[in-house]
């Protein structure tokens, strides 16, 4: 925030002046009652103090010497116990829309990662069957939250973890030769415990459609094999599009079972043997958590051999900081809760800081459609997948809706709104906002007036208290990015960018702005709206959701 950076650098300089620093309790935010100005601080009552010396009189001696250094203030003035308020000139506050045009996409950009190396790991469904609303949630997630932090400075690889290997993956296999067996006319049950969705039944009949019985004829671990790369293949197929279409980036799909293969696994669970975070009881392998403040010691290798989702996940995580980044994000599902300190324990035990490992939990959703909530079934027509759901209402809207509410808070999606051309429904909201300032270019070329070169000159002519809220709510978009971006929360970005549309529409209301007789003025909230518009399209984008021209 421009407003704010100003002045942490006079305060910092006064302090320096004084042989001081500015103390680590300051703070410089926008006053809760408009009437005190644009900021205030809070330096004169955290700041040391000599002796009797009051922080009211303390301020006074501040706002003194602060006057001459900010010819950008307008005013300085002393409230309450010792904050002192700052309202800045109008011409302070038309240098940010000034700033917004010239810097175009790149206004609001942040220094927060300086070249830091990210890697955030999201998604990653068992792929076993389609990708659902939950999956969704995450995916938007995800996807918004790279591009926030990338916004922010931080270099950003984007991974989704294949859970190719283990008993889900041949639970997935089984079903598919048991569908296979049924397609040839087979008299079998189908195994309760199996997936039953009908993209089983789909990808069966295409090996029918392919090998004819040929199947029957093999070895029957040759036919399992088969069914499982088959009907990975092609739920790993259909995943891959659903997110191409969500406009989701993956620059990496890393396998689990390239971990086993390998011999990774084995690596790090003989390096956590050999340091002593591993031992072997009852056949078993054993993983010394509560030596890290665990309730209990986790197993890793079961006594029949097979290894268990924490040796698997350790190692992954040993491969990611082999990798060389510097932060790792993951994405879970809020029932992975009790995992979170687990894996940030087995984090310390492979030589990183816990904090390296960020783990950020996305809540359920709830379908809702005429008002109620909608039942979660394979049944057709209930858009429980995440491509129903696209195919409903638009990757625009869904993804908008997943990013309204912070993940770890339940939500509520409800289809029949999101539909909606309303100021009701939060999409249509802020799109509109975007698309009117478009609507109201075209109007004003159409009348002969043509969108000037940005010039303070110009800007000078706004000083309307709609202007000014404008304008501070401009100055406020890179807080918004540095805040998504530092908390990991991207629906920071879309409260932020309802807030702006809110305020570009109520624009709209009090003034009329192609009836108005000043062209110097009407050219001058042309140059406001197209710096708001551009601000809108960045924090759309942020979200991975479009700026319309025309709705």
């Amino acid at each position: 925030m421009k407003a704010k950076a100003y002045l942490a650098d006079k305060l910092t300089h006064l302090m320096a002046g004084r042989g001081l620093e500015l103390p680590a309790k300051t703070t410089i935010e926008a006053p809760k009652n408009e009437q005190h100005g644009d900021m205030a601080t809070n330096l004169a009552m955290v700041m040391p103090k000599d002796k009797g010396q009051n922080p009211r009189a303390l301020a006074e001696s501040i706002k003194a010497e602060l006057e001459p250094m900010c010819p950008e203030l307008a005013r300085i003035d002393i409230a309450g116990p010792g904050f002192i308020n700052f309202t800045f000139s109008p011409e302070f506050w038309q240098t940010i829309a000034l700033d917004a045009l010239n810097q175009g996409p790149d206004f609001g950009r942040v220094c927060l990662g300086q070249g830091q190396k990210v890697q955030v790991e999201y998604v990653s469904a068992n792929p076993t069957g389609p990708l659902h609303i939950g999956h969704g949630r995450g995916a938007a997630i995800g996807d918004s939250l790279t591009r926030v932090l990338r916004f922010a400075g931080c270099e950003v690889q984007t991974e989704y973890y294949l859970n190719d290997a283990g008993r889900q993956m041949r639970l997935l296999g089984l079903a598919v030769w048991v569908r296979y067996q049924q397609a040839c006319g087979q008299d079998i049950a189908f195994p309760e415990d199996c997936y039953q969705g009908e993209y089983i039944k789909e990808i069966a009949t295409s090996i029918v459609d392919e090998h004819g019985r040929a199947l029957l004829e093999w070895p029957e671990e040759k036919a399992l094999d088969l069914c499982y790369e088959r009907g990975l293949s092609d739920i790993l197929q259909g995943i891959q599009e659903d997110l191409r279409v969500f406009r989701v980036e993956h620059q990496q799909w890393f396998s689990e079972k390239s971990l086993v293969d390998t011999g990774q696994v084995e690596a790090t669970l003989a390096r956590l043997t050999h340091e002593g975070w591993a031992y072997a009881e009852d056949g078993a392998l054993w993983f010394r958590s509560t030596d890290l403040g665990d309730d209990k010691n986790r197993v890793l290798k079961k006594s029949d051999g097979s290894l268990t989702y924490f040796a698997s996940d350790i190692a992954y995580h040993d491969n990611k900081i082999a990798r060389g980044f510097d932060l790792m994000i993951d994405i879970w599902g809020a029932d992975h809760h009790g995992y979170v300190p687990r894996m940030k324990a087995a984090m310390q035990t492979l030589g990183k800081d816990r904090e390296a490992l960020q783990v950020i939990l996305v809540q359920l959703v709830s379908l809702m459609q005429g008002g109620e909530h909608i039942a979660m079934s394979t049944r057709a027509g209930k858009f429980e997948t995440l491509a129903d759901v696209c195919a409903e209402v638009g990757v625009d809207a869904a993804r908008f809706i997943f990013l309204s509410r912070k993940s770890d808070a339940h939500l509520d999606f409800d289809l029949d709104m999101v539909k909606q051309q309303s100021m009701e429904n939060p999409v249509y909201y802020v799109q509109y906002a975007h698309a009117r300032v478009c609507s109201l270019m075209r109007k004003a070329e159409e009348q002969g007036v043509r969108l000037p070169e940005p010039s303070l000159e110009l800007l000078a002519a706004l000083t309307t208290p709609e202007d000014l809220a404008l304008f501070t709510c401009l100055d406020a978009f890179s807080d918004a990015v540095e805040l998504a971006a530092r908390t990991l929360s991207p629906h920071h970005i879309s409260y932020y960018v309802q807030e702006l549309a809110g305020l570009l529409h109520r624009y709209y209301t009090v003034h009329h702005i192609l009836s108005g007789t000043d062209h110097d003025l009407l050219r001058a909230r042309l140059l406001l709206f197209r710096a708001v518009a551009t601000v809108l399209r960045s924090g759309l984008d942020l979200l991975g959701v479009s700026a319309p021209e025309r709705m």
